[in-house]
């Protein structure tokens, strides 16, 4: 199904974005991937208007066209207290504006039935305290998707996809770590990746502007103090 098929992947060297390319190449699909780290197919900080620019023309000028686009690369978490304007905007850079600039660069030259996958989070719907400027670009590429969506309908799909917890190291966990989850284990990256190729294929094909919660039932998991011997302390340090 993905044989020869281009696709884009941003944060592609490693965890999350690495699976997902790692699979499309099992598949026989050609995988651009960007990243910070050296190793891929371009290394370059999405944050630069620069880089965003140049890896595309050079995608095109390899292979002329993008059949799928997948935004991963990963957004700096830092809280109310501590970030700083410049690393608030960065923060945005990476996880919002890179994804639209990116989906902009190849507009015109995305392929007869071409998708676009957004990596969001669960915390584009909750959070914990100190990670406002990753979940202020949580929340923002998924409005953006199904922005994207309207804007491309009838010529490419758009989906996101938030994902829960997920071990990038494929590590199992014991306990109450996985007994936390409804699914009762800790995610890991294929739980993401086969989503990834799931919209990207023809099974998917009525499926547009939606996002995908992969987080094991946690999201839907109301949580009270008292309940279930579960006790809220408000003073971490005791």
């Amino acid at each position: 199904m993905f044989k020869d098929k281009v696709v884009v992947v941003t944060g592609g060297v490693q965890g999350i974005g690495r699976c997902i390319s790692d699979e499309f190449q099992k598949e026989g699909a050609i995988v651009c991937d960007i990243d910070k780290q050296p190793g891929g197919y371009f290394t370059g900080d999405l944050a630069e208007e620069k880089t965003l620019t140049l890896f595309a023309e050079k995608v095109l000028s390899d292979y002329g066209h993008v059949d799928y686009l997948i935004n991963n690369a990963l957004p700096l978490m830092k809280g109310i207290d501590a970030c700083s304007y410049e690393e608030f905007n960065y923060a945005l850079r990476v996880g919002v504006t890179a994804p639209f600039y990116l989906a902009k660069l190849f507009s015109r030259h995305f392929a007869l039935g071409a998708v676009i996958i957004n990596i969001a989070s669960s915390r584009d719907r909750m959070s914990q305290p100190q990670t406002e400027s990753y979940t202020a670009a949580k929340g923002g590429i998924a409005a953006l998707t199904h922005a994207l969506a309207v804007s491309f309908s009838g010529r490419i799909r758009v989906n996101s996809i938030s994902p829960g917890w997920i071990d990038t190291g494929f590590r199992e966990y014991p306990g109450a770590d996985s007994l936390q989850h409804p699914a009762g284990r800790v995610g890991n990256p294929l739980d993401i990746a086969n989503m990834v190729l799931f919209l990207c294929s023809d099974k998917a094909s009525f499926i547009t502007g939606e996002n995908i919660c992969i987080d094991g039932g946690m999201t839907r998991q109301m949580i009270y103090h008292g309940d279930f011997n579960w006790f809220f302390n408000p003073d971490p340090d005791r």
